[in-house]
């Protein structure tokens, strides 16, 4: 299915994302921008995990193999 394609590779997106080699003046310069994408990512899982939650399942963390 398309969106779980597309959920999937916004996750893979989000992998390669890492601010802990940033020194302190470059996270301060861009800190307004991370944080609105940071908002923007957490209000569309938050839309789609109610969407899914409204219908009455429940969203599980997967289990160890």
């Amino acid at each position: 299915m398309e969106s779980i394609a597309r959920l999937r590779a916004a996750v893979r997106a989000l992998g390669d994302v890492d601010v802990s080699g940033w020194d302190d003046a470059t996270l301060t310069d861009h800190l307004d921008e991370l944080s609105r994408a940071l908002c923007g990512i957490d209000a569309e899982l938050t839309r789609v995990a109610e969407a899914v939650r409204a219908r009455g399942f429940r969203i599980a963390e997967p289990r160890a193999a």
